[in-house]
């Protein structure tokens, strides 16, 4: 299983539950409320 160390975009979404992340390889990750991490895009390096 791949690390991935994550750092969260602030967006105003959070107030209701919906966060979203970039992985330290410039992916975009979005999660809501108790669920996993689902990835949403991947950038090509």
């Amino acid at each position: 299983m791949p690390y991935y160390h994550f750092d969260e975009i602030w967006t105003p979404l959070t107030f209701v539950g919906i966060r979203l992340f970039r992985d330290n390889e410039s992916g975009i990750w979005i999660k809501f409320w108790g669920t996993k991490r689902r990835r949403i895009r991947a950038i090509d390096a």
